[in-house]
């Protein structure tokens, strides 16, 4: 595209240049031209210099006695010809001719018109996306998709089984649209599939078509509305006419609340553009000219903002919804996206899908991507489980902060609170197994400890919301218990924020406080209204407010107090986490259990250096264990 506008610029500079020499004023090219004053050719003619001459009209030219050719204009000089004969001169007279104009002449005439008018056209091809020429503005952008650009089928199509299920009515339409309309009925017209950022709406659209065998139409919302009044409208119009054309097909609208947003919704009126193109795009879906064999698929992640009238039957009449995967789903996306690696026999699928819980396929696909990138930098052959489990962290979490410069006393501290959590996690019954705890530094984040459900959770028991609570205070508590009161730190804030929210929607929303009963209590919250601050009244009143925060108070002391009562017992376990952490810097979930129920240290080497060896048995000594003898 940029070789194309340099070459129009030149063409341009060029023939900008060749006018200018073409246009030159005539005293200049009348300089090379043989051009002699009428004065200095009477005075030829009486020296006996001039043989012949040709006379058309006052235009004379001839020739002299040297050979030399010249032209000039001649006055009324009525004794000129009579000269001309007493000298001799031979005499050539012709009258003048009215010829027609050359076309050379006729293209030079206008060629400054036709410059401008191509400049012009060059500029405007520019600002409409050089398609559809000059006057093209009102054509569709909508792009025709072949199997030559790679077919998709369901195949392609992981974690959204129910979706699929949805569309695979369209998809026998397609093929045979007999079959339906035998028995008299209709495939809907339109399928809009709802569904968060990154779930595979416009991939589950593509597989339509690709298992269909038909053509396939793909346009954005924001393809229809330009700054020309009308030019959407006009564009839906040339959408359907296309697929009328190629018909049965697939027109497919992604993020259509762009231009199908409520008419009238917004402060001091809708953008009449926008509206007009909506209301094109209502008339072609379903109006007096029905479009048979055109199924409308669209896809937003925003359907609280459409308009009424796009989701009534006949439109937009069938919703499905893309969702993001379960654990289950999760597998299938990460079994489609591993054939394009090289993975170790230690990767597990299932593992990994319960270590992303609330991950969409792209977020799936973003994190086998970066698994493959970080085994390519350290120069591995395949992709082993070690290079998945970084790359969750990293796209969870932020990259590793190993350069960060952390003092021992900082060191140990984020050790002992990450060691909190992790005993006070084996201890309550209700919480979620740790998959493994570290103390180097990832995003803003010190250290943490994770834990994975065995299973997605679809709704959660007061009882595991109280092993929450207290497994988020257990790093306060240990702080605490080993360097003493003053000598706590803020790291614990993200988890004290984190239990506030529980204990308070356990309250508020969850109905699991006696005192309050299972009423669902709100606040009073302020709302910004045309640039003044609106509050908006909810059924709390002050007294009610006290009675919420003295109930929320209550549920997180005693998490505290339960998490406290199990490190104050098993203070040694901690000790040996802690350790073990400042050793290893991060275990697994089976490398804590091991160490704490078996007394078994973690099988690998913390260095081959014979220093750091010697570090890591003098470490383990003081917790009172052996090393694993080496095999």
């Amino acid at each position: 595209m940029n070789f194309k506008n340099l070459a129009m610029w030149a063409v341009i500079i060029l023939l900008s240049v060749g006018l200018f020499n073409m246009f030159q004023s005539p005293e200049n090219l009348a300089k090379n031209n043989n051009q002699i004053s009428f004065s200095k050719f009477l005075k030829e003619v009486d020296d006996g210099r001039v043989v012949e001459v040709e006379i058309q009209g006052n235009n004379i030219k001839g020739t002299l006695s040297d050979g030399n050719n010249f032209k000039t204009y001649s006055p009324n000089y009525p004794d000129l010809v009579e000269k001309l004969s007493d000298k001799g001169v031979s005499i050539i007279a012709s009258p003048l001719e009215d010829k027609m104009p050359s076309l050379f002449g006729i293209l030079l005439s206008w060629f400054p018109m036709l410059l401008l008018i191509g400049v012009w056209i060059f500029f405007m091809r520019q600002m409409q996306g050089g398609k559809g020429g000059a006057m093209g503005f009102g054509r569709s952008k909508a792009k025709l998709l072949n199997e030559a650009q790679g077919k998709v089928t369901f195949n392609d199509v992981a974690g959204v089984e129910e979706a699929k299920e949805e569309v695979e009515e369209i998809v026998e339409f397609l093929k045979d649209p007999r079959k339906f309309s035998r028995l008299g009925g209709k495939i809907p017209k339109g399928a809009l599939l709802i569904g968060p950022p990154g779930t595979g709406k416009t991939l589950l659209a593509k597989a339509i078509a690709g298992e269909a065998n038909v053509p396939f139409f793909s346009i954005s919302g924001s393809d229809f509305v330009e700054m020309f009044v009308g030019v959407g409208a006009s564009r839906v119009r040339d959408m359907f006419e296309q697929g009328k054309k190629h018909s049965p097909c697939i027109i497919f609208i992604d993020e259509i609340d762009a231009v199908g947003r409520s008419r009238g919704a917004g402060l001091g009126g809708g953008n009449d553009e926008r509206e007009q193109t909506l209301n094109q795009l209502l008339v072609e879906m379903d109006g007096f000219d029905t479009n048979e064999g055109i199924i409308l698929i669209a896809a937003t992640n925003r359907p609280d903002v459409l308009d009424p009238a796009l989701l009534r039957p006949g439109r937009f009449d069938r919703q499905v919804v893309v969702g993001n995967p379960d654990i289950i789903g999760r597998e299938a996306i990460l079994k489609v996206h591993v054939k394009k690696i090289n993975t170790g026999p230690d990767v597990k699928l299932r593992t990994i899908a319960r270590g992303t819980p609330g991950f969409s396929g792209a977020d799936l696909a973003n994190l086998i991507n970066e698994s493959a990138l970080l085994a390519a930098r350290k120069n591995k052959r395949v992709v082993t489980m070690s290079d998945i489990e970084e790359a969750k962290d990293k796209v969870m979490m932020g990259a590793e902060r190993r350069s960060m410069v952390m003092s021992e006393d900082e060191k140990k501290l984020t050790a002992y609170h990450e060691g909190g959590h992790a005993i006070v996690a084996l201890n309550e019954k209700a919480s979620d197994p740790i998959h493994k705890a570290t103390i180097i530094p990832r995003g803003r984040a010190l250290g943490m400890v994770m834990r994975l459900p065995e299973r997605d959770q679809l709704s959660i028991s007061r009882e595991k919301m109280h092993s929450d609570i207290a497994v988020a205070m257990g790093g306060r508590i240990a702080e605490e218990l080993i360097f003493g009161h003053d000598k706590v730190t803020s790291g614990a804030s993200s988890d004290i924020d984190m239990v506030t929210k529980m204990a308070k929607n356990m309250v508020t929303k969850y109905g699991m406080s006696k005192e309050l009963g299972t009423i669902a209590y709100g606040e009073n919250e302020e709302e910004v209204f045309l640039g003044r601050s609106v509050t908006k009244q909810q059924n709390m009143s002050e007294e009610t407010a006290k009675k919420v925060d003295f109930e929320v108070k209550k549920i997180v002391d005693k998490g505290y107090e339960r998490a406290k009562n199990i490190l104050t017992d098993k203070i040694d376990d901690l000790h040996k986490i802690a350790k073990a952490l400042l050793i290893y810097e991060t275990l697994s979930g089976d490398e804590i259990r091991d160490l704490i129920l078996k007394d078994i240290k973690p099988s690998r080497s913390f260095n081959d250096d014979k220093e750091e060896d010697n570090k890591e048995t003098s470490a383990l000594d003081t917790i009172g264990l052996k090393p694993k003898p080496a095999i």
